[in-house]
């Protein structure tokens, strides 16, 4: 069951449960995502309040799976963190050219200060460049009411729409008052080969359509979109969206505001009837992340100041922020009192990977995961990370030019998780384009996607509600990639025995693929118990089958 009780009439929920609460009233068909932080949560809170949720390879797979069952009069919700977007912008950016016959809302989760992110990247820059409109909630009942409206805008507009979420708003709490369920939609097949197929003869035509749609949304916007105007002060305003509006009232009790809730397309002419009561006064754009309203407000000829962007683009807000953007302060940030660093778990089987990898004194191509924490002190036995999936396409390119007794040393590393999402296509490249020095790949198999809170993957054999699924074998897909030699090992167990496979496979001239498997020591426990539990819920089933089928017999 939620943390939350959905029948309540006001509750204290966070924005990643008012969404989930709202995809509910908002009778969603079929929501997929992959796990990434902040938005992880939202699929499994939709899940475990009766939604069909399930997690994909990864966040392209999901907006495809969300897409087709938008293209059969649906409504359908795809999941990811900012950089999950870049994955699947290839669906985005001609999804927004076909449209949806149902209902499509894309959640992203940006990460403004790197919380848990290889990049700081603003996905309001892909809003724009996909042509997608966007909506930014700033607390929880905003996050519950826009998810709604983007749904409501998408069934409308016949497009897609981005709801654009950021950490503090997806962690944190506040009052939410539900609104009555919408209706479900009818799901049906309808032919329509030129909306559909984006062939050249047929985009053409509807990449213009869709400019004139968005000319059609952003007048929609001025009239009735989620904007609101706070006026106090005549001679200071500030233009706002998103968790900023919270730090700036608080900061500037006495300015008037005018807040955006839809941030693509722009409600311009709204924004310069604002502007214009400040004409010979002060304007302010205050927003974190990229300057992307000053810079599209000042293009459309609106004089403004805006935030001392070599320090203040960089990070979360908070009102001492935002105090300092008000008055001018161009001083750097104070420096912030050191913390303990990230480390792997004690009794976490990815320390016993590392501490081979280093005796070896290989050249680790590592990936995204909690094993990227052996990165830092003391362990210190990662050379490169930069994308997921990125380990094995790294490791061969090193592999092609460092000198041979370089390249022989070079280590592919990547987790369960991640080779599922985009690791398979590195095994493909091996096999395809083999280096002259072989290579050698590892993956750590842990059972879970773990750094994001123990989710579930097609390598684990469960769905996101721990029920049993098809699970993939990867040694079997080395195989068929064109590798020479597959092993499996525990090396927490066998310490030894990995050791002796990696130096080995490291003297050889071959693709080997070597699987460390021994699970998370977190979630060890939750993985026995959902085990047992549908290993009795199939004894059952088989005793059930076997008691009728005797049953039968008998007559």
């Amino acid at each position: 069951m939620p943390a939350f009780d959905p029948n309540a009439k006001k509750m204290l929920i966070s924005g990643n449960e008012a969404i989930s609460l709202s995809m509910r009233h908002c009778n969603v068909q079929l929501a997929a995502g992959y796990p990434g932080t902040p938005s992880t949560e939202i699929l499994e809170d939709y899940s475990e309040l009766g939604g069909y949720a399930q997690w994909a390879p990864n966040e392209k797979v999901a907006a495809e799976v969300a897409l087709g069952a938008a293209f059969g009069h649906a409504r359908s919700v795809v999941t990811m963190k900012m950089v999950g977007l870049n994955v699947a912008s290839d669906v985005l950016y001609t999804a927004t050219y076909t449209g949806v016959d149902g209902g499509m809302v894309w959640i992203v989760a940006d990460d403004p200060g790197q919380g848990s992110s290889q990049n700081e990247q603003d996905t309001r820059n892909h809003a724009k460049a996909s042509v997608c409109p966007m909506f930014e909630p700033s607390n929880s009942q905003e996050a519950y009411d826009f998810f709604r409206i983007a749904m409501q805008t998408s069934e409308k507009f016949k497009i897609p729409v981005i709801l654009r979420m950021t950490t503090r708003v997806d962690h944190s709490k506040s009052i939410v008052v539900p609104k009555e369920e919408l209706p479900a939609m009818v799901p049906n097949f309808e032919r329509n080969i030129a909306q559909h197929v984006m062939v050249p003869g047929f985009s053409k035509p509807a990449g213009r359509r869709l400019r004139a749609k968005m000319d059609e949304m952003e007048a929609w916007n001025v009239a009735e979109g989620p904007n609101k105007v706070e006026m106090r002060s005549a001679d200071f305003g500030i233009i706002v969206s998103g968790i900023s509006y919270h730090h700036v009232r608080e900061a500037a009790p006495e300015a008037s505001i005018l807040k955006l809730g839809m941030t693509y397309p722009l409600p311009m002419q709204l924004i310069k009837d604002f502007a214009k009561k400040f004409e010979g006064k002060r304007l302010m754009v205050i927003e974190e992340n990229d300057p992307w309203l000053a810079e599209n407000i000042k293009a459309a000829g609106i004089q403004c100041e805006s935030k001392f962007d070599p320090i203040f683009r960089f990070g979360e807000l908070d009102v001492n922020r935002v105090r300092r953007i008000i008055a001018g302060d161009k001083n750097p940030d104070p420096v912030p009192v050191k913390g303990k660093p990230p480390m792997l778990c004690p009794g976490c089987p990815h320390r016993s990977s590392f501490a081979v990898l280093k005796e070896l004194d290989c050249i680790v191509s590592g990936d995204i995961g909690c094993y990227t924490l052996a990165a830092l002190p003391p362990i210190s036995a990662m050379d490169y990370m930069i994308d997921m999936g990125a380990a094995i396409g790294m490791g061969i390119g090193l592999r092609n030019v460092l000198p041979r007794e370089q390249a022989k040393r070079v280590v592919s590393v990547i987790g369960d998780s991640t080779f599922v999402h985009s690791g398979i296509t590195g095994l493909v490249e091996a096999g395809y384009n083999r280096p002259e020095t072989g290579h050698v790949v590892i993956i750590l198999d842990n059972s879970i996607t773990a750094m994001t809170g123990q989710q579930e993957h097609p390598g684990t054999g469960r769905h996101l509600d721990h029920s049993p699924a098809y699970k993939i074998d990867y040694k079997e897909v080395a195989k068929v990639a064109g590798f020479d030699n597959v092993y499996e090992v525990n090396q927490v167990k066998e310490p030894e025995e990995f050791k002796r496979l990696v130096k080995e496979s490291l003297e050889k001239d071959e693709l080997t693929l070597i699987v460390a498997k021994s699970p998370c020591i977190l979630a060890l426990k939750s993985i026995l118990a959902w085990d047992k539990a549908n290993k009795e819920k199939a004894e059952k089933a088989l005793a059930e089958a076997e008691a009728a089928a005797k049953k039968n017999n008998n007559f």
